[in-house]
């Protein structure tokens, strides 16, 4: 059997499956990303936040500082692919190229095109903030931004609603909050500004408008008392007025001063996207995106939402399960921690210091093959031993493992004992004795940390996906046989040294080398 052949076609099968992320808060790990606006486009959801960046100047060292966009997708609002910066400060032709000052934007869909809009600090003496246009084909770009902003259009934080009739409209913040109708081209007003009422006295921005079944929920971030709560009122009209009806989420526990959000519905459930400062506690003006689920009363009304660490979506088994992003823990005796304070963007771990503490992680899909190991990235100065339950701190163990003593990161594994769970089950990991830091916890082949060069060994990421060795090797065997004898072969032999493969069967025919042996060459 031609092993290297049979390496090629088994990499270039996978090669695409090999880009994972995770399911837990914040939804974005290498990069900050604030202000997030969702939308549903082609039965996918997009992201559309602004970017964080530490200042390169020294005017905005302490303040808010973007200078780009970036556009990411999912369709499982679990593995999340950016598409790469879609707009930037440098090409826009009416905004400073010095002012980083990219802030918070949205985009649409309307009559063949996606509108993206954005505020930024326009060039020359104009003052503030202006609101401009970008226009593509394709939700992940390129955008085309138009050379002027829209006229009459002076703030930040712009969004835009197509209600069911077709009328579009725009609302944006920055000297109050403001709405008006727009053309049907997108890029132009229709209406005078009108001011919203209907809301609380005190400092609001970040409007985010949508309807649900005949109602308006104008929704905003607005400061109560000394950091932003998100806050919404209804309406029967686009522009109102509105009642206020209260807050969607409380002010941040940790002091994040801004939240800002958007709120969208993706396969009959609703979801709140929002910001807080998870990579940098110490400095608010880094934010990253993150997701819970929003529900609604009988009435309409919102049901006020908790922040989650472990954010929504179903985590495969047989992946990395950051147990640090959590849905509970034990009052006392596990504590959440940096991996690495010298770059936060590594994540987090969970460092367990008493008997019986423990951390639960919901919704965990363990398929319908059972697993036969558990393993854990672990450090233990001391050693210890872990055990892992399903189904609450109380409910099935499914494996014990016994963590030795260490102070390096290494991977320890266990045999599932019992009965494997089969399904969806909520996991939970709880400290038997000893001192066990845990980075993640995951079950059977799982995708490596590191790629071969630093190994020296290539994945197998069939078994990462969960299949046995036995039906890896017929699979392989049975693509080797079609492509080398099968009646759809691509390979054909020349002579008794030379070979050729065809492209798609086409005509080949013959050329003669200097030696006098023939070669075929495809038209």
């Amino acid at each position: 059997m031609n092993h290297r052949f049979l390496t090629i076609i088994s990499t270039g099968a996978l090669g695409l499956a090999s880009m994972f992320a995770t399911a837990q808060n914040p939804i974005v790990r290498d990069q900050f990303t604030a202000d997030p606006t969702a939308r549903v486009f082609n039965g996918k959801m997009y992201l559309y936040p602004s970017h964080d960046i530490p200042s390169p100047i020294e005017s905005l060292k302490e303040w808010f500082c973007m200078a780009d966009y970036h556009v990411f997708s999912s369709d499982n609002l679990v593995d999340w692919t950016d598409h790469g910066m879609i707009i930037t400060q440098n090409n826009v032709p009416w905004v400073r190229p010095d002012s980083y000052s990219m802030w918070a934007p949205d985009c649409v869909y309307k009559n063949g095109e996606y509108f993206f809009y954005f505020p930024s600090a326009p060039k020359g003496e104009r003052r503030g903030f202006q609101i401009g246009v970008a226009r593509s084909t394709s939700p992940t770009g390129p955008f085309m931004p138009m050379r002027e902003p829209i006229k009459g259009v002076n703030g930040i934080d712009p969004c835009v609603l197509i209600d069911t009739d077709g009328q579009s409209y725009i609302y944006w913040s920055g000297g109050g909050m403001m709405g008006a109708k727009l053309k049907d081209n997108m890029v132009e007003l229709a209406s005078d500004p009108v001011r919203i009422e209907g809301l609380p006295d005190g400092f609001k921005e970040g409007p985010f408008v949508f309807e649900r079944k005949g109602k308006y929920y104008y929704t905003f971030p607005w400061v109560r008392k000394d950091t932003e709560t998100l806050a919404y009122a209804m309406g029967d009209n686009p522009l109102g007025p509105f009642e206020f009806k209260g807050t969607i989420m409380e002010e941040s526990p940790t002091g994040c001063w801004t939240n800002h959000h958007s709120i969208v519905e993706y396969n009959g459930q609703w979801y709140l996207f929002y910001h807080h400062n998870d990579y940098s506690p110490e400095f608010d003006k880094n934010r990253s995106a993150r997701i819970d689920s929003l529900e609604f009363n009988a009435d309409g009304t919102i049901r006020p939402v908790v922040p989650t660490l472990r954010g929504v979506g179903i985590s495969d088994a047989r992946r990395h399960i950051e147990i640090d992003r959590y849905s509970d823990i034990s009052p006392k005796g596990v504590k959440i921690d940096f991996l690495n304070p010298d770059n936060k963007f590594d994540g987090w771990k969970s460092s367990f210091s008493k008997g019986g503490s423990w951390v639960r992680y919901n919704k965990v899909n363990f398929g319908e093959k059972p697993v036969k190991t558990v393993s854990a990235r672990v450090k233990s100065p001391a050693g210890g031993t872990l055990n892992v339950l399903v189904d609450g701190p109380k409910g099935k163990k499914v494996a014990s493992i016994k963590v030795p003593k260490c102070n390096d990161w290494r991977v320890v594994s266990a045999d599932i004992v019992g009965d494997a769970p089969l399904g969806v089950h909520d996991l939970v990991v709880a400290l038997q004795n000893g001192r066990v830091d845990v980075d993640w916890v995951g079950f059977d082949a799982l995708p490596w940390t590191a790629g071969a060069m630093t190994t020296g060994r290539y994945r197998n990421m069939f078994a990462e996906a969960g299949y046995s060795q036995a039906e890896i090797d017929a699979k392989l065997a049975a693509i080797y046989d079609s492509v080398f004898h099968g009646p759809n072969k691509v390979y054909f032999e020349v002579g008794d040294s030379m070979a050729y493969i065809s492209d798609i069967k086409n005509y080949c025919c013959p050329i003669k080398l200097e030696d006098g042996k023939k070669a075929w060459l495809e038209r």
